[in-house]
Order: C-alpha cells, then structure tokens, then sequence
C-alpha cells in the first residue's frame, strides 16, 4: 500500500520496487560478474551443453545498446564451462515464480508488465526457464547414471570390470562437475530475471498513468473558510507543536521533533487507531523497527536498489523497516496454516523510515515527507478465495475510521502504473488539505494474491473432501493503513483550524487527549523564540 512503501514515493523512484535481488553476503562479487544466458533447447549430449556466460561487468553504454528484447534473448554456445560451482552466485533464498504460467502465455504476461511500467522481459524468463530445465534434466540424468555406476561395483567383480566402473564413475563426476556450476549460474539469473515479473492486475484495474485512477467513492465536502487557510507548519509552530529547527540540528533535514501538544495528538491518533482496529478482530502487535533485507525482498522490495527507499544498516543483513507490512508478512514466513485458521488479521504499531529519495517540491515541506514516521497498519492472511471481500473489508474500516473524524476524502482505485510490484489492486484515500490545495494520500489498501506468499513461502492445507488430503497453496496477503500520523496531523490541522489560532480536537480523539476539546496558543519561551 502507499504507506507500504511503493505509492507515497516520488514516481522516479517506484521503479526500484519491482522484485527481490537474492543472494548472499558471500556471493556479491561473484553475483555482481555473472549473467548466464543460455537456450539449451535440443541439446542431448552432455559435452555439448555448454553455457556461454556473458558477464555483468561490461561497460553500462554497451548494456543500454543492447538492452532490447530480441538481443537479450538467450544464446548458447559450444565451447568448455567457465563457470564453477564455487564461483557461482548463490541464492540465499528462492521464490516460488509461477514460470509455467509466464511460458503459456508470456504476450499477456509481457503485456500486464507494460501496463504497470514495470521493467521486465517475459521472454527472457521463459527462456531461462527451458534452458534450467533442459541441463536440469541432463543433470538428474548423470546422477542417475552414477547411481547406477554405484550400484554396479557393490559385490565381487573382475579386476579389469571393477577398473571400467571406476574410471566410468569418474568421467560422470567429472561431467556432472562441469555443468553442476553452470546450472546453479541459470537458476540465480532465472530467479533474479523471474522476480522482476510483477503480479497480476485486476481486470477492473484502469490502464495508465496515475491520473486515470477512478473515484469510487467521495465522502464530505471542501470546508467553505471565511479567513485564509493557514499551513499545518504554521498552525503546528504557533501551538507549539512542532519542532524542525531542532529537527534539522540534531537528525538533519526531513526529521522533526513533536513537542507538547504535537506529541499528545501523536499518541491520541495512535491508540485510538489500535482499539478501532483490535475491534475489527485484528491482533495488536507492536513490532521490531530492523528488519532482515532478505524479508523485505521477500515482500517485494528492494534494500539494495539504486534510488532506494530503505536505510541499510552497514556491516549486517539489515535495514530500517519502510512499513510494518514487512514485519507482519515475515511472522508466518515459511509456514504451513490450517484453512480454519483464516483469515489471520493482524495490526501492528511502528515506526517507518523512508530515505524519500528524488522527493522534491512544496509537498515535502513539514510533515509531508519525513525521513521518519509512526503508523497503525494492518495485515491480513487469507484464502484466494476471501481476499477480494476482506480488500473491500480494510477499505471498508479505513472509510469509518475517517468518517468518524470528519474529513472530506476520495477513495480511488488506482491505475496500473501506480500499483507496486506485489498488489493486484491498490484502493487510496485521498483526505482534502486545505492549505496545500489539493487532496494528499492519507492511506491505501492493497490485495497482493499470492505474489508476497510466493516469496515468504506462506501456505495453508485446504480442508479434506471426501476425506482426501489437499495439497498445499499459497495464500493471498492484504495490507492497509489505518493510521499514518504525519498526514492525519496535516489533515487535521489544516481542515479544524479556527480564525483565532486554535485547533478542534476531533470527538473520537478526545477521549485521549486527556478531554482535551481545542488546541489553543501557547506562549512559546522567550529563548526558544529567540534561537
């Protein structure tokens, strides 16, 4: 969702979210040099299986020349393995990319990838696809072969027999060696080229650019002021609220300090965000603010692209959570739930960094883009059969939570090309800022399927039928946002303000804000003025 890290960032930078790089600390160099590209296709004989490997490393001028589909498909030669199996890129994990889906009919898949922008080349999977799966085969092939070698020496034998099985035996390690490197080189660069695929998009889904999403809903109207609309900056400093300068100097641009009243809002919109949703049925949490890179790229974004959003930690797997989404997928990563046991709702308070990398323009002054930020998200686990009915559920609770505070809002559902690698369908709500002139995203919801289940390896046993054991699936995610405090300070702000200065407190908060009903002037100390 936009508070899960993909539409809240500035459009240049949405590109680095388009699947996961999986490889191990170790295998950095080695993944950085290699790039198999291989079509083994009627190959038979193993000494011709060859796999030329063209490397990473040439000039990024040349890449760019030849970067068209036609020239990225894949290319064989026959010529001796120059790549071993300890100089092979490992992977640290594998995602469960539904290749045969992308080889019945890679002109839709191609064709949905375009549709959202998203940088990939469906015939160069499939491609990679049939080469893995030809030296594959010829692999189980030798194996089967030194199996049977094996078998053979097992009991009294001829000298001169006993001498042909061991010479046989080594030919066959020998030849299984040779291509073992080659076919671990094609499955990394398939996995890395097979998760840049996006998931799937609903048909309902307009095709476009971000100003073709459709309004499904509008709720209140534009306030009618009889004064000029202040700036939520300028009302937060005159209550007292905010603190940049403070801000700035000890943390740097893009980080604030909440003070006196400023914090206590915080805290309202926080617990009264966690009872709204704990009852809706979902499971509080507060969560860890680090998080392995490995999770994220699991989730379907990437730690290490070029223009990323995430803070890495140096010398460790790390990095600083973007989204509590990220930590609630991970719970039950690599786990097997009862189809009884779904939905899984859960509700998770954290704090989010965002490096807002290429984030320009009026809309990043004050609390509109923050390096960091708290929020109130909410994730679901559920059947592929209950998602579509719980992302209309979490749109639903969204619509309430901010109907009860009285804001004017749109719900849209968004266009292809603002839709993050994962989601299948992305609904925003779009609260009305007076000040800035125009309606700014306060939350979003997205069903992502089975794409992020694929990747965190989430599966559920259906129920028996007549008694017959199902086999395993994967089940649907969904995330949602029920508070991003910044945008809600903004939206309240800008849209209770008074001519004199002071603040409304929305009824649903003032329970906890001590009974607090208006935010009124302070008199800021005179050495605080004075800085």
């Amino acid at each position: 969702n936009a508070f899960g890290m993909t539409a809240l960032f500035p459009a240049a930078s949405r590109a680095a979210f388009a699947g996961g790089r999986m490889f191990s600390r170790r295998s950095v160099v080695a993944a950085r040099a290699v790039a198999p590209v291989a079509s083994l296709k009627g190959f038979h004989d193993v000494a011709r299986a060859r796999v030329h490997l063209e490397t990473r490393a040439r000039p990024r001028a040349a890449r760019v020349a030849g970067s068209s589909r036609k020239q990225c498909l894949a290319t064989a030669a026959v010529r001796a393995p120059e790549v071993s199996v300890a100089d092979t890129p490992v992977l640290s994990w594998r995602a469960a990319v539904d290749f045969k889906k992308l080889k019945e009919d890679p002109v839709a898949a191609q064709t949905n990838a375009d549709n959202r922008a998203a940088v990939c080349d469906i015939n160069k999977v499939v491609q990679l696809y049939d080469a893995f799966q030809t030296l594959n085969r010829e692999v189980d092939e030798l194996r089967e072969l030194r199996n049977q070698n094996s078998s053979a020496m097992k009991g009294k034998l001829e000298p001169d027999k006993r001498a042909a099985l061991i010479q046989e035996g080594k030919d066959l390690k020998e030849k299984l060696s040779a291509i073992e490197g080659t076919l671990q080189a094609l499955e990394y660069e398939m996995q890395t080229e097979g998760q840049k695929v996006p998931n799937d998009t609903h048909p309902a889904v307009p095709i476009g650019g971000e100003e073709l999403a459709v309004l499904r809903k509008e709720v209140g109207a534009q306030r009618n002021f009889s004064f000029e609309a202040a700036s939520h900056v300028d009302i937060g400093e005159r209550l007292g609220m905010f603190d940049f300068e403070t801000g700035g100097k000890v943390c740097g641009s893009r980080f604030v300090y909440l003070t006196g009243a400023g914090a206590m809002l915080e805290l309202a919109l926080i617990n009264w965000a966690m009872a709204k949703v704990v009852s809706k049925g979902f499971k509080p949490m507060v969560v860890p603010d680090l998080v392995r890179q490995q999770t994220m790229e699991k989730c379907g974004f990437q730690p290490r692209a070029e223009n990323t959003q995430v803070y890495n930690i140096e010398g460790t797997d790390l990095c600083l959570a973007g989204t509590a989404e990220i930590l609630l997928g991970g719970v039950y990563m690599d786990e097997v739930v009862a189809e009884k046991d779904l939905p899984i709702k859960m509700a998770a308070f954290s704090h989010c960094f965002r490096t807002e990398a290429g984030a320009a323009g009026s809309a990043t002054r004050g609390l509109y883009r923050l390096h960091q930020f708290s929020k109130v998200e909410m994730f679901v686990i559920a059947t592929p059969e209950q998602s579509d009915a719980l992302h209309d559920e979490l749109t639903e609770i969204e619509q309430e939570m901010y109907t009860e505070l009285g804001f004017h809002f749109k719900v849209l559902d968004m266009s292809s090309q603002d839709l993050g690698a994962p989601a299948y369908r992305k609904f925003d709500i779009e609260a009305w800022m007076p000040a800035l002139g125009r309606y700014g995203e306060i939350s979003s919801a997205s069903n992502c399927t089975d794409y992020q289940a694929r990747r965190l390896n989430i599966k559920f046993r259906p129920e028996a039928v007549d008694g017959k054991k199902q086999p395993l699936k994967h089940v649907h995610t969904l995330n949602a946002t029920a508070c991003a405090v910044p945008r809600m300070i903004i939206t309240i702000l800008e849209n209770f303000q008074n001519e004199d200065g002071s603040v409304d407190v929305p009824a649903p908060l003032q329970p906890f804000m001590g009974g607090v009903t208006k935010l009124t002037p302070e008199v800021v100390d005179a050495k605080k003025e004075g800085k």
